[in-house]
C-alpha cells in the first residue's frame, strides 16, 4: 500500500524540487480574497475584525489532515461535501498523508482548492518537538512579535476644537484626549502548543492616562490571554480572555458568523472550534476568566468561568417602598471613552458567566452530539427604557440558556442542527443540510425559528437580523460548476418577523436573493457579475393625521457588482470594478454607483497597493461599501455616499529580517457638501485625510 501511495504522489508531482518537503511553505491568509468570497455586499455592522481573528486562530493552529474528521474540515469553509468525503475515503484507503502535495492525488480536488486550503493544514503529530520545557519553548519560539500601530485623521474634528459656552453658561463637551489612535500587541505562539499575548488599544479622542478608578492604565483597553493545547487529555486550557464556539451558535457563537454571502453553500453552518484565545481589540463579546476542554476517547467536556467588566449606563429607581435601586438602563458596545459622559459608562457593570459543553463523537467520527449550558448574571438588574418593540427583550439580572445540537455526515450529505431554550421560555432552533448532488452541483438548505423572547448574549446563529430573536426563515443555496472555468452561485432567503422591530412597528415579512456568475479561464484572470435584491417592510414617516400611528411600506434594495481582476505578472496585479444600487421606498426611487481601479505592484522587499474611486449616490440608503486594503490586521470599510472621490496608497517594506513597516495614506474629497459628519465628529471642510503607520518586530529571527 505504501508503494502504491508513493507511485500516486510521484505521478502527480513528477520531478518537483519540493517533492520531499512534507509541507509547502506556509503563506499568509489573503484577507481581501477571503472577505470578497464570503461577503457579497459589505456592510458596516459586520464585525470583520472578530471574523478574521477567529479564522486567524484556525490558521495559527492548523488542522491535522491525518486526524481531522468531517466536522473539523468544515471549519475552513473551503471544501464541499464531495471533497470532504473524498479526502476521508482516500485517507482510509491509502493511509496517512506523507506530504500535503499529495492532495493533488485526491479525487475531486483541483489546484485552486488545494492552494486555498494548504495554509489551514498541517501533516502530523501535534506534540512533536516538545522536548524542551514550556518556558524554554517560549524563549526560542520564532512566532514571537510586537506590533505597534498609529492612526490619525488630520483634519480637526469639532471634538478636538476649543469648547463653546452656551447662552446659559454651560460649556459644551469636547474630547479629552488627542486625535491619535494607538495600538500595541504582543504575541508568542506555536501551533497546537501554546499562545500567549496581550493587546493594548487607545481610540482617537481617548486620554492616555493612568486612572485606576476608571480602569484606564495608559491605554484605554487591555486584553490578555495564555492558552495551552494538548496537555495530556486536556485539549485546551485558556486563562484570560477567550471565545467559545459550539453547535450552530445559539449559545456559543465565538463572536463571528458569515451568514449570507457569495459563498452560498458552506457558510450557512457554524463550526465547533471550541475555546480559542481572544485577541481582537473590540471591548465586548468575549469571556474573561478560565476555560478548559478535557478529552477522553470520543467524549469531551468544556467548562468556562468568566467575571468580566462591561460598559453601561446606570440609573436609580424607587421601588414601592421608596427605596432606591440601581438599574442597568443600557449597555455600551462602542468601546469609546472620549468624553466625561462616555467615561462614566466604562466598566460600570460586572457580568458573571458559567458554562459548559459536553460533546460525544461516534467511533467512525461521522456523528457529533452535544449540549451547551450558559448561566449569566449581572451585578444589578437590566431594565430597558420601554418602547413598543422591546417588550419581550431580556430584563432582570439572570439568564439561563441551554441547547442540544448534532451533526451527521452521511455519504455526500452533511446534516446539522441545534435547538435552545432560554430562561424566559423562548426557543431558538436551526436545522439544515449541505450536499453535493454531483461534481457540478452543490446545494444547501437552512431553516431557523427564533422566538421574540429568546435571549442569547453570546450566540451568533444564522439570521437576517443582527441577533437570533423574533425571526422565522428558510434559506436555499446552490452552486453550479458547469466546467473548470465557470461557476454560478445563488441563494434565496425568505423570512418574517412575528413581532415588532426597530423602525418596523408591526409584524413584517421579507425576502432576499443573490446571484453571482464567475468566469476564471486561468489562475491570472477572474471576472464576475453579481446582483442582490432585498425586500423588507419599514415604517412610513408619521403623517400627523389621526389615523394609524404607524403604517408600513416595502423598501426594495438592489445592489450590483461587475468585477475584472488580472494578475499581469508576478509583480503586477490590477482590478477594475463597478458597484451600483437602486432603492425604492414609498413611491420614490433613488440610485447610486461607485467606480474603482486597484493596482498592486511588488518588487524585492517593497509592495505598493493603490486605489482610486469615484462615487455618486442620491442618498445614504444607496451608500456603497468596498473593502479596502490596509496595514496588517486592520480594516477599512468606508460608507461612500454623496458625490466625491476617494483614493489611497498602501506601502509595505521589509526593513530587516525582524522588522517590517507598513504605511497607508487615504483621502476622501466631497463635491456636494461643505463639511463632513455630525456632532463632535464634524469636520468643517469637504475632505478627510487619514494616515496609518504599523511596525511589526519579530523577536527571534
Amino acid at each position: 500500500m505504501k508503494a502504491l501511495k508513493l507511485v500516486l504522489v510521484l505521478s502527480f508531482l513528477g520531478s518537483s524540487p519540493n517533492l520531499f518537503a512534507q509541507s509547502p511553505p506556509r503563506v499568509p491568509i489573503d484577507l481581501e480574497k477571503f472577505i470578497e468570497r464570503l461577503f457579497p455586499v459589505q456592510e458596516e455592522d459586520l464585525d470583520y475584525e472578530a471574523i478574521y481573528e477567529v479564522m486567524l486562530q484556525v490558521y495559527l493552529n492548523p488542522i491535522s489532515i491525518n486526524e481531522a474528521d468531517a466536522e473539523t474540515l468544515q471549519a475552513t469553509y473551503l471544501l464541499n461535501q464531495n471533497q470532504i468525503a473524498s479526502l476521508i475515503a482516500y485517507r482510509n484507503e491509502f493511509g496517512p498523508f506523507i506530504s500535503l502535495y499529495e492532495l493533488q492525488a485526491v479525487p475531486e480536488f483541483d489546484l485552486v482548492t488545494i492552494t486555498n486550503l494548504i495554509p489551514f493544514l498541517t501533516l502530523g503529530n501535534q506534540n512533536s518537538g516538545r522536548t524542551k520545557s514550556f518556558l524554554e519553548r517560549i524563549k526560542v519560539e520564532e512566532q514571537a512579535y510586537f506590533i505597534f500601530r498609529q492612526r490619525k485623521t488630520w483634519e480637526t474634528r469639532k471634538g478636538f476644537s476649543a469648547a463653546d459656552t452656551s447662552s446659559n453658561g454651560n460649556i459644551s463637551p469636547r474630547y479629552l484626549g488627542d486625535p491619535n489612535d494607538l495600538y500595541l500587541r504582543f504575541r508568542v505562539q506555536h501551533s497546537r502548543d501554546f499562545s500567549l499575548g496581550f493587546t493594548l488599544d487607545k481610540d482617537a479622542g481617548e486620554q492616555f492616562t493612568w486612572d485606576r478608578k476608571t480602569a484606564r492604565y495608559g491605554f484605554n483597553f487591555l486584553s490578555f490571554h495564555l492558552t495551552r493545547y494538548e496537555l495530556g487529555k486536556w485539549k485546551t486550557v485558556s486563562l484570560g480572555d477567550f471565545q467559545v464556539s459550539f453547535g450552530q451558535g445559539l449559545v456559543f457563537g465565538a463572536g463571528y458568523g458569515f451568514g449570507k454571502g457569495a459563498e452560498t453553500i458552506t457558510t450557512i453552518r457554524r463550526s465547533s472550534i471550541g475555546i480559542t484565545p481572544y485577541t481582537a481589540a473590540l471591548e465586548f463579546g468575549f469571556f474573561r476568566g478560565v476555560g478548559a476542554t478535557y478529552r477522553h476517547k470520543n467524549f469531551q467536556s468544556s467548562w468556562i468561568a468568566s467575571f468580566a467588566p462591561r460598559d453601561g449606563r446606570i440609573a436609580q429607581s424607587l421601588d414601592t417602598l421608596n427605596q432606591s435601586e440601581s438599574l442597568i438602563t443600557s449597555f455600551s458596545e462602542s468601546g469609546l471613552h472620549r468624553t466625561e459622559s462616555e467615561i462614566s459608562t466604562k466598566n460600570r457593570l460586572r457580568e458573571l458567566s458559567l458554562g459548559t459543553n459536553l460533546q460525544l463523537n461516534s467511533s467512525n467520527r461521522k456523528l457529533h452530539v452535544g449540549t451547551n449550558i450558559l448561566f449569566t448574571k449581572f451585578d444589578r438588574p437590566w431594565q430597558r427604557t420601554p418602547t413598543p418593540y422591546n417588550q419581550f427583550e431580556f430584563k432582570g439580572s439572570q439568564n439561563l440558556l441551554g441547547s442540544i445540537y448534532s451533526s451527521y455526515n452521511w455519504r455526500n450529505f452533511y446534516l446539522f442542527g441545534e435547538s435552545a431554550i432560554s430562561k424566559s421560555g423562548g426557543n431558538g432552533t436551526v436545522l439544515g443540510f449541505i450536499t453535493s448532488l454531483s461534481k457540478q452541483v452543490d446545494f444547501s438548505f437552512l431553516w431557523r425559528s427564533y422566538d421574540r423572547n429568546f435571549h442569547s448574549f453570546y450566540g451568533n446563529a444564522f439570521a437576517e437580523g443582527s441577533r437570533a430573536i423574533n425571526e422565522r426563515g428558510a434559506y436555499l443555496g446552490i452552486q453550479i460548476k458547469p466546467n473548470l472555468k465557470w461557476k454560478i452561485n445563488s441563494y434565496f432567503d425568505v423570512f418574517r418577523f412575528p413581532w415588532l422591530k426597530y423602525r418596523v412597528y408591526s409584524p413584517s415579512i421579507g425576502q432576499e436573493w443573490l446571484t453571482r456568475i464567475s468566469y476564471q479561464p486561468n489562475r491570472n484572470l477572474l471576472a464576475f457579475f453579481q446582483i442582490r435584491n432585498e425586500r423588507k417592510e419599514r415604517n412610513l414617516s408619521d403623517s400627523g393625521e389621526p389615523a394609524l400611528l404607524y403604517q408600513l411600506a416595502t423598501i426594495n434594495k438592489t445592489n450590483g457588482l461587475v468585477s475584472l481582476e488580472y494578475q499581469v505578472s508576478k509583480v503586477l496585479f490590477i482590478r477594475s470594478r463597478i458597484l451600483f444600487s437602486q432603492v425604492k421606498f414609498n413611491g420614490v426611487t433613488t440610485k447610486g454607483f461607485l467606480l474603482l481601479q486597484d493596482v498592486s505592484y511588488s518588487f524585492n522587499k517593497l509592495r505598493l497597493t493603490g486605489r482610486i474611486s469615484l462615487f455618486d449616490t442620491d442618498d445614504y440608503e444607496n451608500r456603497q461599501y468596498a473593502y479596502e486594503n490596509n496595514v496588517l490586521w486592520t480594516f477599512s470599510l468606508p460608507a461612500n455616499s454623496g458625490q466625491g472621490m476617494r483614493y489611497y496608497m498602501l506601502g509595505q517594506y521589509q526593513i530587516t529580517d525582524q522588522l517590517t513597516g507598513y504605511f497607508r495614506f487615504a483621502r476622501t474629497n466631497y463635491t456636494d457638501r461643505a463639511s463632513i459628519g455630525s456632532g463632535l465628529q464634524t469636520i468643517p471642510v469637504p475632505h478627510q485625510t487619514e494616515t496609518t503607520l504599523l511596525l511589526r518586530y519579530f523577536l527571534h529571527r
